[in-house]
């Protein structure tokens, strides 16, 4: 069985305490991301369940979800009763709960459609990645769960943004602490994590340089700092890392690799162009981002290529059918793009056919959802922070011009699980040029430079 590391005995102690001494406590403990908050979790159910198996009493542990997030609980607590000698001793029952003797472990979904009302948590109740489970569905349908039994609550997770569960239960921890020295509240960062296993300190450190120091998620994940629940998305080091110094070329150079993004102007608006542009100055645009890859001076540590980028075209108010046969001769004859990322959402899944038709493979379509969304803004964010994404020197255009001011107005949105939103708010202007940026990395991304060597 895997011993628990310092900090996690320390929780551990503080719990137990609690629950022996009947003292009814709520915890909350944050561990840096693959920390151990997991096992912590199933040695002290394993060890609860052991002490009260002649008894007919419960723990509760709810997830955020049932699959994965409680049923990966669910395999790592029995596999910890199979260490510990009870294979064939312990039963499942209804899908959802471990009885050991006359104790049960009852797992649960937090889900805001789950139906858990009814049960008791006697000895324990647990809420495992706090940061995603509703405020509302914790105070009405699991707090009570422990309010006759006067049950022991710890609350796990890692740090998202000022809005959670979590941050709340927290702020409530260490306002009682000032008040009576006891300690509710748990927090262990990377670096304490790393003290005690060297192979974890390569891999977040692998992971700083991957992100960046700044990234949300190395931020939230691994150094337990919390993001505003909204902001700017571009810090003003962060556009400052964002300007490079190469010039903006029209025309591509030989044996060199060009990838390209597309942002596509919604076709409402394309249809009534030239009225609306006659009451506002300009309207949504098709715009379309072509970088070049580097890949001599990217970063030898992460393989990732510098994207340079290069060129912007921008079309307002022109039909998409309009558009087809010079989208095709700009990506295909003048810049002989290698990967291609369009946006295929909605009126976009048309026009992601078209080019993949008559650019193959090169093309590949992009359908925003909010995960989807979320990961291509993190991964714009990386390219930003590592130093590997550079826009022209300054020419005075007016893609140039707006480039900039999209980039100084975009916004961002953090959301439960990890996610985030990033874009710009209509009543300040489009985010066209944004998102093709942000394609153009996916682009980027999407490219193997083994390909290079087989390509004129």
């Amino acid at each position: 069985m895997n011993t628990l590391r310092p900090y996690q005995k320390e929780v551990a102690l503080a719990v137990l305490d609690s629950v022996f001494g009947r003292k009814g406590l709520t915890f909350s403990v944050e561990i840096a991301r693959q920390g151990g908050k997991n096992e912590l979790s199933a040695q002290l159910e394993l060890l609860l369940l052991t002490l009260y198996m002649a008894e007919p009493q419960n723990l509760v542990k709810c997830s955020p979800t049932f699959k994965p997030q409680t049923i990966i609980s669910m395999t790592r607590l029995k596999d910890r009763l199979n260490d510990a000698g009870f294979d064939g001793v312990w039963a499942a029952e209804l899908g959802y709960s471990i009885r050991l003797g006359n104790a049960r472990a009852i797992f649960l979904s937090a889900d805001e459609s789950a139906n858990v009302v009814g049960h008791t948590a006697h000895i324990l109740l647990e809420i495992d990645e706090a940061q995603d489970v509703s405020k509302e569905k914790y105070t009405k349908e699991f707090k009570p769960m422990g309010a006759t039994t006067n049950v022991t609550t710890v609350h796990y997770g890692t740090t998202w943004d000022d809005t959670t569960l979590l941050e709340e239960i927290k702020q409530t921890n260490d306002e009682l602490e000032r008040k009576d020295s006891i300690k509710r509240h748990f927090r262990y960062d990377w670096q304490e994590v790393a003290r005690y296993n060297p192979d974890y300190l390569a891999y977040v450190e692998g992971e700083r340089e991957r992100l960046g120091k700044n990234h949300p998620l190395f931020l939230t994940q691994y150094c337990l700092l919390s993001v505003r629940g909204g902001g700017g998305f571009l810090s003003p080091l962060q556009r400052a890392q964002l300007q490079g110094k190469h010039a903006r070329q029209h025309q591509p150079e030989s044996k060199k690799v060009y990838v390209a993004g597309i942002d596509l102007a919604g076709e409402a608006e394309e249809e009534e162009g030239a009225r609306l542009r006659a009451l506002k100055p300009r309207q949504d645009s098709t715009v379309v981002t072509i970088g070049e890859l580097d890949f001599a001076s990217g970063d030898s540590i992460q393989k990732q290529p510098e994207i340079k980028i290069v060129e912007h075209y921008r079309w307002t108010g022109k039909k998409h059918t309009e558009l087809y046969p010079q989208l095709v001769d700009v990506l295909k004859n003048v810049w002989r793009c290698r990967r291609v990322v369009v946006d295929a959402t909605g009126v976009g899944q048309p026009v992601s056919s078209f080019l993949r038709q008559s650019l193959s493979s090169t093309v590949i379509p992009f359908t925003f959802t909010q995960p989807s969304k979320s990961q291509l803004g993190f991964n714009l964010l990386s390219a930003i922070n590592s130093g590997s994404l550079k826009i022209y020197a300054g020419d005075a255009s007016g893609e140039y011009q707006e480039f900039w001011s999209e980039m100084e107005k975009a916004r961002s949105q953090y959301r439960p699980s990890q996610t985030m939103n990033f874009y710009v708010d209509p009543s300040q202007g489009h985010d066209d040029f944004l998102m093709s940026l942000a394609l153009l990395v996916e682009a980027a991304n999407q490219y193997s430079p083994r390909e290079a060597r087989g390509s004129g």
